[in-house]
């Protein structure tokens, strides 16, 4: 998917001489499932089943299952966010990657969960899904760091994710890292430049993070008014603008 993906496992989660071996194993499973994925949906890979969609080689009518159930879910947040989040490109080209990294964390989370690891951290190119506590045992939260825009060796914010709090994910969107590759619903360039949104769940924070840029500050007030979550979202000329849980929330 063009990013890298980080495990972190406290070592108190996976004590004695069989730790190393349920490591390996976490590890493993969560490969399973980025490349299983990678192979389906990326834009990256000339052989996956998005290009040849891409290229018209394939209907949506003849595509596998995962393929459609994608969309659907992909359709179904562009109704909620009324048409700032989109599956299409401008050119028309399906594309699925504002959805699929945040589903394949979510999915790659359960199967950590199905392996019996109970205190983990996901980093998926800056995009964070957290069970559990760094501390096994106590409500110590997880720390997500976001990163400044302008400046991407300092932190503008640390997030607490998991513990005693019902978020346990944060996602990152914008174009200080990759350049404006998020298509604006209207005019080019929104006004934000970088929106990081924390949610219960990671595809909910990835939607609405690439949705917010897209749609503006209204898009803004639409996912703070129809969603439990918190924002901190920086415009172009450096002004930040905070639900209160980030402005809580100390630095590191």
């Amino acid at each position: 998917m063009g990013t890298v993906v980080s495990l972190t496992v406290p070592a108190e989660a996976v004590p004695g001489a069989a730790g190393g071996a349920e490591l390996d194993a976490a590890t493993a499973a969560v490969e399973r499932v980025f490349a299983r994925l990678d192979e389906t949906f990326s834009l990256y890979r000339p052989d996956s089943e998005a290009s040849r969609l891409a290229r018209g080689e394939l209907s949506l009518r003849e595509a596998s299952a995962g393929m459609r159930d994608r969309y659907a879910d992909a359709l179904n947040w562009r109704l909620k966010t009324e048409g700032a989040f989109s599956p299409e490109r401008p050119d028309g080209v399906l594309d699925l990657s504002g959805i699929i990294k945040g589903y394949a964390i979510g999915q790659a989370g359960e199967a950590l969960r199905a392996l019996g690891i109970t205190d983990w951290c996901l980093n998926a190119g800056g995009d964070v899904l957290v069970i559990g506590s760094p501390v096994p045992g106590s409500a110590a939260p997880w720390a997500a760091g976001v990163v400044d825009p302008r400046d991407r060796s300092s932190l503008l914010s640390a997030y607490k994710l998991g513990g005693p709090g019902p978020r346990r994910a944060l996602a990152t969107s914008g174009s200080a890292e990759r350049g404006d590759h998020i298509w604006t619903a209207g005019t080019r360039g929104t006004g934000f430049v970088q929106v990081s949104v924390a949610a219960p769940d990671i595809v909910t924070a990835d939607v609405l993070a690439t949705a917010i840029v897209a749609g503006g500050t209204a898009m803004l007030q639409r996912a703070t008014d129809g969603w439990e979550i918190d924002v901190l979202a920086v415009r172009r000329d450096g002004e930040l603008l905070a639900t209160p849980g980030f402005r809580a929330s100390p630095a590191l």
